[in-house]
């Protein structure tokens, strides 16, 4: 936050008396200032006196007035220079807060990207710092400073390794077992997604390889509406309907609505609507065909209610796969209030111009390439995005323990039994990890200072720009105080953006969080505190999917790390920063996509990109 105004005190320290002129209902500080001794025994007197004898009254009244404006005029140089002096001070005070760029401030619960109900006492509140490795962050101060003015290794800014550029996106191309969509429909597919804005587009990717596995006719998503995260929005207000549906046209029939003579089937009621309990999680081809499919041949409609990760990644048909990748990459493209939002937000922590990437163009679209100011030769600020995912919930479902003491453990636990208690019943019955076994497995959410002690071994300077995602931090200044001692160049969109550029995005979440998509997948680094995440996930595979070998991924592993910091009271700064760069270097090792894990996280395989070697 930025600084007070001058107090009273401040102004009295510079030797200047100020008079305090009050109303006559202070009749000592009145008696002081005018001379007059006017008798006031008690308020049944004053009422008396001012009712019986209005002479007297005015008569001192009068004398008052004179004096006082003799007395206006004998300090009127005084009274001008004070406030002159004050004016003066809060003035310098504004233009101090308003530079104050690189300065952290936790949003409010109206700018968060993913807004949970009730949990703003938990970002905000008046605590001193806290830290768990106070000699490590003194090492990572030290060792920031001496790098200050040697030249940073442009390493940073590339993926250590080129075959990764060998790989190029394909997913648009048609492969010899894709026959199209076929000319009769067997029925019509609806969904209603659940989930925030990443979990909605995967299953958005995941219906659309459904309805051509199906041999269905899509009708555009519906988003449910969720008390968590605030947001009405539906398909329309994030994506580009049109480009969705013409970009799909030659793999599977999509319209907006069910024809007029299916509206009032009661789908519930015919036993076409499907849920969680029916489907299994990441449900395979088998069971669709054995389930859905007769149900849609029946009734020619099909509701999939609450639809989230209810398709499997393998084994599934090659064509259907690369549906899926299209859809993800190409298809689903945000609407130009989202991009034009998105490019400001970017082009502000770039500072000056920059070619734009196939990254940008493909996020931003034409406001991206129409950049009024062509003047590359400046070049633009790197930055780094970072998803820092410490946010109340992750850190209360945890059961880690975050250095806070025993006000933070009962403060978490008031938590989960508000918010989790079907998670408590179900643990009642199971024997406890404790926080130091759960931490050593890797389980426990990085906090921001630990956050910051990778991105210092790693070697990048104290100067970095820093783009923090979602910014909703469990604690608030208390625990983003050591990670910005190392980092101060730390902003959000909310520092970026001026409230009435914000403001068509206000209470809705997850248009905000498109634009923490936006500024996280056209980083020059991003780094992700958390793999298993939606937003991680796809800003990794956007980047690998566009990014070539100009887009590096920074991926901690939890566990590894967790042995590194255990060590945090014997280890030099140079043993940990050779360890923290190597289990770096391994999480860039990623190949081709491995059977059965997301092809949102990685595309590099044949189905959404073709390599080149």
């Amino acid at each position: 936050m930025g600084k007070q105004g001058p107090s009273k005190d401040a102004v009295f320290g510079l030797g200047m008396k100020v008079h305090n002129i009050r109303c006559c209902n202070d009749p000592p500080s009145w008696r002081r200032m005018t001379g007059v001794d006017c008798r006031w025994n008690s308020k049944s007197l004053l009422f008396h006196e001012l009712k019986n004898d209005t002479s007297k009254y005015s008569s001192c009244k009068g004398l008052y007035v004179g004096k006082k404006h003799l007395w206006l005029q004998k300090h009127k140089k005084i009274i001008v220079v004070v406030f002159g002096l004050l004016s003066s001070l809060f003035l310098l005070d504004s233009l101090i807060v308003s530079s104050d760029f690189a300065k952290f401030q936790p949003s409010t619960a109206s700018n968060s990207s993913s807004e949970f109900q009730g949990r703003d006492s938990y970002i905000n509140k008046k605590q001193s710092p806290i830290q768990m490795y106070d000699r490590l962050l003194n090492m990572a101060s030290s060792a920031l400073a001496e790098k200050e003015f040697k030249q940073e290794s442009s390493n940073l800014w590339v993926k250590p390794y080129r075959q990764s550029s060998s790989w190029k996106p394909c997913a648009e191309r048609k492969l010899q077992t894709n026959l199209g969509k076929s000319v009769e429909s067997n029925g019509y597919i609806l969904v209603s997604a659940n989930g925030g804005l990443n979990q909605q587009r995967v299953a958005i990717c995941n219906a659309v390889a459904v309805a051509s596995l199906l041999n269905a006719t899509l009708v555009i998503p519906k988003f449910l509406y969720s008390n968590v995260w605030n947001d009405p929005s539906q398909f329309g207000d994030i994506y580009q309907e049109e480009h969705f549906m013409n970009m799909l046209k030659d793999d599977i029939n999509i319209e907006k609505e069910l024809p007029p003579h299916m509206k009032s089937l009661d789908i519930e009621a015919i036993g076409s609507q499907i849920t969680d309990a029916d489907l299994a999680k990441e449900a395979t081809t088998a069971e669709y065909i054995k389930i859905v499919l007769p149900l849609l041949l029946r009734n020619g409609v099909v509701h999939f209610l609450g639809y989230g990760n209810r398709l499997g990644f393998d084994p599934l048909p090659s064509n259907i796969q690369r549906l899926r990748c299209k859809c993800n990459f190409l298809a689903l493209k945000f609407v130009p209030k989202i991009q034009e939002a998105g490019t400001l937000l970017i082009k502000r922590i770039r500072k000056f111009s920059a070619p734009p990437s196939m990254l940008d163009t493909q996020l931003l679209g034409k406001f991206i390439e129409n950049n009024g100011d062509h003047d590359y030769s400046r070049g633009s600020t790197k930055y780094l995005a970072l998803h820092l995912r410490f946010e109340v919930d992750m850190v209360a479902y945890s059961f880690c323990e975050f250095g806070g003491g025993e006000s933070e453990r009962r403060e978490l636990q008031g938590y989960r039994e508000s918010h989790f208690p079907l998670l408590l019943e179900r643990l009642k019955n199971t024997s406890p990890v404790s926080p130091l076994d759960l931490r050593k497995l890797g389980r426990c959410p990085l906090t921001p200072e630990e956050a910051a002690l990778v991105l210092a071994a790693l070697g990048f300077k104290s100067g970095t720009y820093i783009y923090l995602a979602g910014s909703h931090i469990y604690g608030g200044d208390s625990r983003m105080h050591p990670f910005t001692r190392l980092y101060p160049n730390v902003v959000t969109k909310e520092d970026l953006l001026a409230p009435s550029e914000l403001a068509p995005f206000k209470n809705f979440s997850s248009q905000l969080a498109a634009l923490d998509l936006i500024a996280c997948a056209t980083a020059d680094v991003f780094a992700m505190t958390d793999s298993g995440s939606q937003l991680s996930s796809l800003v990794s595979g956007f980047r690998t999917y566009y990014g070539g070998d100009h887009a590096p991924t920074l991926r901690p592993n939890k566990k590894r790390l967790a042995a590194i910091l255990l060590e945090n009271g014997t280890i030099s700064w140079n043993i940990f920063e050779d360890r923290v760069k190597k289990m770096i270097q391994e999480g860039h090792k990623i190949g081709i996509r491995k059977y059965g894990t997301s092809i949102y996280r990685n595309p590099r395989c044949q189905e959404c990109m073709c390599n080149k070697q």
